[in-house]
């Protein structure tokens, strides 16, 4: 075994070390070949503490030693410290699912066993690393995904002042299609400023609800108290700092996309920016139908815009979990749950593949097809993974477009002979005998 440090033809690796990592400390377990005994390994184990400092000191004493692969598992968050921390002192880090590396059943499980196997396991070519984005799409993705949660976290305040208003016997919601509108929130302002007067808050109805005064009346017709006035006033507040800060955000996020496929390259670095000429990856997602500025944010938030980590869609498509996972048992082959995946890319995914499932294009008459036989559920992580797949070949390609197929894409390409099969066994099915005659 050669002691370079590096990986092997076999896939094994020369040099290791694998890092358990807990909230406050962290079991570092290093391999490395012998000095002297041919086949030997020399095997060392010591607990380190969480801090920087601490970190950067075990960052230089595996350089001192020729480690360059660092195989690290943990839960929650705390292995961001020890990945960004030693990736900076120019050691290759792997982050690895704790799912993939569980220990044996039957032996003991503490966090020093759990770092000498991950250290075995990584020194046989035997663990996959988790995809980390670069730096430039961390802070991407940090932004977007604050963004969602503060949209989330605004229209929870939204149905609390729905509630707050069905409490006092407020029906403004039945009359008013959107409740934050301008004339629904010019109306709750009134309420909580202290107006009672139903016909003086029916009077600020605007477009179209002023042919609804009467019902409006009706509605805003109740028992709102001062009680109920000032807690709609701390909600409405509430509603309008998410507001402000979400609109923060989509600025930061607009200048952090123009800066990462600016000048500088497309993916941060420098000198590449000539993959890409001309093009800006926001606009090719956005002509997916169902995608949207926001949504594409996201996608590339989540993936990244080098598609060189996903080698096919096949394999973007399994990473994101949007495909069945295949569970065979001899000759017994069945389907099992896709899995959770990424939740931020999947929902996104989800809310572009329900808007597409409405528009007259292809992803429309896909959702079409497969939502009769397969149902509502399937049929959009159907539309999703299309979705998916369009943007990993726009994103892989600098000078790809969008075309639509066209929703009768399908009827264009049918298969004559399969389409009459079909119908002749649904028409059998219901008793009927048939005979196939063909036209003049």
């Amino acid at each position: 075994m050669q002691e370079t440090g590096e990986e092997q033809d076999d896939g094994t690796v020369a040099r290791v070390a694998a890092i358990d990592i807990a909230k406050a400390s962290a079991v570092v377990c290093t391999r490395v070949p012998h000095d002297k005994i041919e086949g030997r390994r020399v095997q060392q184990v010591w607990t380190v503490a969480s801090t920087t400092n601490a970190i950067l000191e075990l960052g230089d004493r595996l350089l001192c030693q020729g480690i360059q692969r660092v195989v690290m598992e943990a839960t929650g968050s705390y292995w961001k410290p020890f990945f960004y921390l030693l990736e900076s002192r120019g050691l290759e880090c792997w982050l690895v699912n704790a799912r993939e590396v569980k220990n044996v059943p039957g032996r003991p499980k503490t966090d020093r066993l759990d770092a000498v196997w991950l250290a075995k396991l990584s020194e046989r070519g035997m663990v996959r690393a988790s995809f980390v984005p670069p730096k430039p799409v961390r802070q991407l993705r940090d932004l977007t995904r604050t963004r969602t949660a503060f949209t989330q976290d605004r229209t929870r305040h939204k149905h609390r002042a729905e509630k707050l208003l069905e409490d006092a016997q407020i029906k403004l919601s039945t009359v008013v299609s959107d409740l934050f509108g301008l004339s629904g929130r010019a109306m709750m302002d009134a309420l909580a400023a202290g107006e009672r007067n139903p016909r003086t808050l029916a009077d600020l109805a605007r477009g179209s609800l002023v042919n609804k005064k009467p019902a409006l009346i009706e509605a805003l017709t109740g028992h709102f108290e001062e009680h109920h006035g000032h807690l709609l006033r701390v909600l409405l507040d509430t509603v309008d700092h998410f507001t402000r800060q979400i609109q923060l955000l989509d600025r930061r996020i607009t200048a952090l996309v123009e800066e990462m496929t600016g000048p500088s390259g497309h993916d941060g670095s420098a000198g590449a920016a000539s993959e890409r000429p001309g093009q800006d990856p926001i606009a090719c997602l956005d002509a997916i139908p169902g995608v949207g500025p926001a949504t594409a944010q996201i996608i590339l938030a989540e993936i990244g815009l080098d598609m060189g980590r996903f080698p096919t869609p096949e394999h973007l498509v399994s990473w994101a979990k949007l495909c069945p996972r295949t569970i065979q048992s001899g000759a017994k082959n069945t389907a099992g749950p896709a899995g959770r995946g990424n939740p931020w890319l999947k929902g996104a995914l989800g809310e572009a593949a329900n808007a597409a499932a409405r528009t007259d294009t292809f992803l429309g008459a896909r959702y079409r097809r497969i939502v009769k036989r397969r149902g509502h559920a399937k049929a959009l992580v159907a539309v999703a993974r299309s979705i998916l797949v369009i943007a990993w070949h726009l994103l892989q390609d600098p000078e790809a477009h969008y075309e639509d197929l066209g929703a009768d894409w399908h009827h264009r390409h049918l298969n004559p002979a399969r389409k009459t099969r079909d119908l002749v066994r649904q028409l059998q099915a219901l008793g009927h005998q048939v005979t196939l005659a063909p036209t003049a």
